[in-house]
């Protein structure tokens, strides 16, 4: 009984199982994946957690250090007594115990610039997190369409290999009957062969395009995945017609990271000016402490060392006091490094124009290809339809003898490129739509900023 539980448990696992590994996933489950175990976007989160315990440890840098220490001397021979300032011909030892704080009263406001700077840096590393998730998600984009392109293709080509089966298998009976030559199997032969390698060629570039998604999402343990079938039905959208290059702009550069991680970095960049020229001011600080010792040369009229709890008692001292540093001669180095400083702000800055420049020049560009993609999407579904109304005809005049195999052929063939052509236009057309979309602001991604 206890067999029998144990193998249909085991039968169960593994229905389960393969149910499990034909699951189709959807673009969002995807991208989702992707983010959970992508091993390159924990590099940059592990860069935002150091600069936020760097920015942590900056404002700690306010905080007055206190310093304890304690050392243990031992004399031999000629040597100055510590407790008397004479010297003495004998060994001995002694321990000394300090306490000692100390704050920056003033620096340049050095710190509070460094916390400034540090801050601005923990944010921008966030924002790159933020950034390398999206450009993730692109990716994973790409490659899922990709797969649905090349699954499209496949479906061509069995419909082509289909085709001229059908064809051969007409032909070698019109062969049988003496109604056509053997050349013309030949031929047939020849184009049913033809779409076979399609086909298989087809089915290469997709096992290709799957393995490139399972890299990008890092699924593990596999090398098959299956994604949702249905295209996309990309439509015209009046809005996207009627915005502009500067409009879009204007929205992606108010809550792009890349954008706002740039920004961030050249305020940043401007901190650290001042925390370099805080360098050439005065700094003060004030500092205290309490120090005590035990010397074995300590001793009473009767000539026995006193012991370490009383000489701790007597010889406690404590202190404080000022400390005013001026520079004044540091071979130009403090100099030095105020102009390396605004060398890397107006580098800073300059990276910012760049970057803006370049997120303009990108948005003008999916605009233009955008509208341009919906006109030649209504051009290739006519064009598809009417290669079409070709091959149909062209098949029923094979059929009929009233053309050859070259002709049927190439309207075959023409047809097939057709929905080639369109198979591209309407995938090209969804990804750059989303990627406008992307830029205007809209939900693409289900992608939250930690």
């Amino acid at each position: 009984m206890i067999k029998k539980f144990k193998i249909t448990t085991l039968l169960l696992l593994t229905i389960w199982a393969s149910v499990f590994a034909q699951e189709s996933w959807t673009l969002d489950e995807c991208v989702s994946y992707a983010l959970a175990h992508n091993l390159q976007l924990n590099d940059f989160k592990y860069t935002n957690q150091s600069n936020k315990e760097t920015y942590r440890q900056s404002v700690r840098n306010l905080l007055p250090s206190v310093n304890a220490s304690s050392s243990y001397l031992v004399n031999y021979g000629r040597a100055e007594d510590p407790n008397t300032g004479t010297f003495v011909n004998q060994d001995f030892y002694s321990n000394n115990y300090s306490l000692e704080s100390s704050i920056d009263l003033f620096q340049g406001f050095q710190k509070i610039n460094a916390i400034k700077a540090s801050k601005l840096l923990f944010k921008a590393t966030k924002e790159d997190v933020l950034q390398q998730k999206y450009l993730l998600a692109f990716r994973v984009m790409q490659a899922f369409y990709d797969i649905q392109f090349f699954e499209g293709l496949v479906e061509i080509s069995k419909e082509q290999l289909t085709v001229s089966q059908t064809n051969y298998s007409l032909v070698e009976k019109q062969v049988e009957l003496g109604l056509k030559a053997g050349a013309d199997l030949y031929e047939a032969e020849s184009l049913l062969l033809t779409d076979k390698l399609n086909v298989t060629q087809s089915a290469n570039q997709l096992a290709t395009a799957k393995f490139t998604l399972i890299q990008e999402m890092n699924l593990e343990n596999t090398s098959e995945i299956e994604i949702t079938k249905e295209l996309p039905q990309v439509v015209a959208d009046a809005a996207v017609n009627e915005i502009t290059s500067d409009s879009v702009y204007n929205e992606a550069r108010e809550f792009l990271p890349l954008i706002k991680a740039q920004e961030l970095r050249a305020k940043a960049a401007k901190k650290q000016v001042a925390v370099s020229r805080g360098r050439l001011y005065p700094s003060l600080s004030f500092f205290a402490g309490i120090g005590t010792g035990y010397f074995e040369t300590t001793r009473d009229t009767l000539g026995n060392t006193l012991p370490f709890r009383q000489q701790f008692r007597d010889n406690t001292s404590q202190y404080w006091g000022i400390n005013l540093s001026v520079p004044i001669s540091n071979g130009w180095s403090a100099r030095s490094q105020v102009k390396q400083s605004k060398i890397e702000k107006l580098r800073a800055e300059n990276n910012l124009k760049t970057q803006e420049q370049e997120l303009f020049q990108t948005i003008q560009q999916l605009v233009q290809d955008y509208n341009s993609l919906l006109v030649e999407l209504v051009q290739s579904n006519q064009k598809m339809e009417a290669q079409n109304l070709a091959f149909t005809i062209a098949q029923k005049r094979y059929e009929k003898g009233l053309i050859n195999a070259l002709e049927l052929f190439t309207a075959k063939n023409l047809y097939a490129s057709a929905q080639n052509e369109n198979l591209q236009v309407k995938l090209r057309s969804e990804i750059n739509k989303s990627t406008l979309d992307f830029y205007r602001g809209l939900p693409v991604f289900n992608i939250e900023a930690n």
